[in-house]
């Protein structure tokens, strides 16, 4: 790779000559294989796979379906159907009417409730769709969403190696979406989000409209906030922009980037209002949590979650991120991308800090905050063609 090439990532070239227009119908055309097999993998699976944690969401679907908003209420006593009871014994989990018994549920003594740990989000996604065919239209839904943003990041690169890079990750991004996004139906949904918010904060950093700047931190705020509604951890998807608003307003001490961090602000809050009222119903308070006592621990340090992350691919691709996001720091002088990388390097450590001293682990946990800066920081790249500079430069 040419030293020009290296600084001119996302640089125009002309498209018209030379293999760059035929690179990017192949890329596209992995895109669609790709998106093509995962459809004929999801088509074979079953909604009765024995992971607890799916019955929960089902279960919360069935309410939605059942008593509309009321179904926000998740006591367990609400089974006067026996939805539940039936499929814990779908499982091999034959619980034999004993509400105390009941998995991925909690006990409440404010509300004196037993009610699902998860927040609403997913089952109401999974509710849209008719009972026994939930899980796989949620899944190719979001898949659809992943594929079409990787080919318009594919479609954006303007060199040999802007291509390469945006290839790699478009088609990675799709692969993710059932492996490990399989694992939980939660994910699937949020890494959908981050690609929809990556796009945004590009463009947010690379807008020169003030008024477009404040709609795409409105609209980025509320993304962010819907994917609360999926799992309650996505909040730390959020801390990197709030930490990056601050720093901002700091240096530079303008009313607009105050008043874009209020619009971000109010509307996370205006995101996050289901989960809220979730929590009120089922906990007693909208700051209750309706997690079990080891979800909600405080931070401690553990040898065996940093030795499971070290192990996993997870940490390789944290590892390309960060040099991802020291390349750019050190090649490119354009304020957008160099923005984009702060927000990223924020979004990085705040999100490490919690998941590293969190004591629960597995192959995904770390995925969806290093998605939401994959995405950010490649579409800003490209995106720097059209617009060598950026807003950012007075506030950064």
């Amino acid at each position: 790779m040419s030293g020009s090439d290296i600084q001119g990532f996302g640089a125009p070239v002309a498209t018209s000559k030379g293999p760059i227009p035929y690179l990017k119908a192949a890329s596209w055309a992995v895109c669609i294989f790709i998106l093509a097999n995962n459809t004929m993998l999801m088509s074979h699976w079953s909604e009765r796979r024995g992971v607890w944690d799916d019955l929960g969401y089902l279960r919360q679907a069935h309410l939605f379906q059942r008593f509309g908003v009321g179904g926000l209420d998740t006591d367990a006593r609400q089974d006067d159907d026996h939805f539940y009871f039936k499929a814990l014994k779908d499982i091999g989990l034959d619980e034999k009417g004993d509400f105390k018994r009941f998995v991925s549920h909690n006990f409440m003594p404010a509300t004196n409730k037993l009610v699902l740990q998860s927040p609403p989000g997913v089952g109401f996604l999974l509710a849209l769709f008719p009972e026994g065919f939930q899980v796989v239209p949620l899944y190719f839904i979001c898949s659809l969403v992943v594929f079409l943003y990787a080919i318009l990041l594919i479609g954006l690169a303007k060199t040999l190696s802007s291509l390469a890079v945006c290839a790699a990750f478009g088609w990675a991004s799709i692969i993710f979406m059932i492996n490990p996004a399989k694992a939980s139906y939660s994910v699937a949904p949020t890494l959908a989000i981050c690609a929809v918010a990556g796009w945004l904060t590009a463009m947010f950093c690379s807008e020169r409209s003030p008024r477009k700047r404040l709609m795409q931190a409105a609209l980025i705020g509320f993304l962010l906030g819907l994917s609360v509604n999926l799992r309650i951890a996505n909040l730390f998807l959020a801390s990197g922009y709030c930490a990056g608003f601050a720093i901002w307003f700091v240096k530079s001490r303008r009313p607009g980037v105050l008043l874009e961090a209020s619009l971000y602000a109010g509307s996370l809050v205006l995101g996050m209002i289901p989960t809220l009222v979730s929590n009120t119903i089922n906990a007693g308070s909208p700051f209750n949590t309706t997690y079990s006592p080891g979800d909600a621990t405080l931070p401690q340090y553990s040898p065996e979650v940093l030795r499971y992350y070290l192990s996993d691919v997870q940490s390789l691709l944290i590892a390309f991120l960060c040099a991802l996001i020291a390349w750019t720091f050190a090649f490119r002088r354009e304020s957008g991308p160099r923005a984009v990388a702060a927000l990223c390097s924020l979004t990085v450590v705040l999100n490490l800090t919690f998941f590293l001293t969190h004591p629960q682990f597995t192959q995904y946990y770390l995925l969806p905050f290093t998605m939401l800066s994959f995405w950010s920081l490649l579409f800003s790249l490209v995106y720097t063609a059209r617009q060598p500079d950026t807003a950012l430069e007075h506030a950064a």
